[in-house]
């Protein structure tokens, strides 16, 4: 179980109904993030104890062989430029397409490694050109870019250069997940076209869901399938931030799609960031988004400024949902303020 708990088709915490497995697109994700954060971790602490070069390696090998795995079991849909999770049966292997954060977390694995920092691990470099050398199947996981006075860049990520403008995208459509507050866990797309998924006579559905759930099943009443969530919107910031760190201004999208205004990643991460931040502040009409129809907490003058930080956010008005002291993840809003006023 990964949390995010009525995201899927199934209830992830319990046996499919179906017998089989699920490759999941989102914990594939996840453990590529995780070895990338290792790795940075890794790196710096060998600066000063040439010890953790063998870790360093490590956790770099171990997301190479993650990234080449989310790229051939066949997750990625050439299709709709999107990731989705995989039910594999006795009988049959089919994409569950649903159009979720679980296609757009492999964005979050996104690291930059630069030469100055490279070039003073020996030890480290050189068993990564070794692994690159011998194992050319590997290789368009580590993107390189020669600078010029610079060195050369390698930049490790799940998702290519060639996808990321295609998940990118989906991700920026206001029919899809962009919404005026952040990015919704769920694409509005299934507002109108729910997935169904029957399985002997039994119809499993994921329908848009913008506010809480309408079921207390998949691990309780936290809802996957709408609202805004910060702490995958914050990540998903920083991954725009780190990819434009890399590309510059190389990779340009849309933003929102369709809409003609073209940005670089890291106006579109700052577009986002305000989406977010806009949650918390009045509006032309004076209200804030945060407090939906609570009048008292609209305009009562004791109340209206003393703001709490709701588990999630409604994917369509934006009014707070679920627990309301959830400071552990929607404080970070304040981190997106900050990065504002710089």
């Amino acid at each position: 179980f990964l949390g995010l708990d009525n995201i899927g088709v199934f209830d992830r915490s319990a046996p499919l109904p179906t017998g089989g497995h699920i490759e999941q697109s989102d914990g594939t994700s996840w453990m590529g993030m995780y070895c990338l954060n290792m790795l940075a971790i890794a790196l710096e602490l060998a600066k000063e104890d040439g010890a953790y070069e063998d870790v360093a390696s490590k956790f770099f090998e171990h997301f190479v062989y993650i990234a080449h795995a989310m790229n051939t079991l066949d997750l990625w849909d050439e299709h709709d430029g999107f990731y989705y999770d995989v039910l594999h049966t006795e009988r049959q292997e089919r994409r569950l397409k649903v159009r979720s954060m679980v296609g757009l977390i492999p964005l979050f694995a996104v690291e930059t490694l630069e030469p100055e920092a490279i070039d003073r691990l020996h030890g480290f470099k050189r068993r990564m050109q070794w692994f690159i050398d011998n194992h050319p199947e590997f290789r368009p996981h580590v993107e390189l870019m020669a600078t010029p006075g610079v060195g050369q860049r390698r930049l490790l990520s799940i998702v290519s250069r060639a996808r990321l403008p295609r998940v990118l995208r989906v991700m920026l459509d206001e029919t899809e997940f962009l919404s005026p507050h952040g990015i919704r866990a769920l694409s509005r797309y299934h507002k109108d076209q729910p997935y169904v998924l029957s399985i002997d006579g039994t119809a499993h559905r994921v329908d848009y869901e913008p506010a809480e759930s309408s079921s207390g099943l998949f691990g309780g009443n936290s809802n996957w399938r709408g609202p805004v969530w910060f702490p995958v919107n914050y990540l998903l910031v920083e991954s725009l931030q780190k990819f434009h760190y890399f590309y510059g201004e190389t990779l340009t999208m849309e933003f929102p799609t369709g809409s003609g205004a073209v940005m670089n990643l890291w106006e579109v991460a700052a577009a986002l960031s305000r989406r977010l931040t806009r949650l918390f502040l009045r509006g032309a009409d004076g209200r804030r988004p945060v407090y939906g129809g609570t009048d008292t907490f609209q305009q009562d003058p004791h109340w209206r400024d003393l703001l709490l930080f709701y588990e999630y956010f409604h994917g369509d008005n934006g009014a707070g949902i679920g627990a309301s002291h959830q400071t552990g993840w929607t404080g970070l809003v304040a981190k997106l303020l900050q990065q504002s006023g710089e």
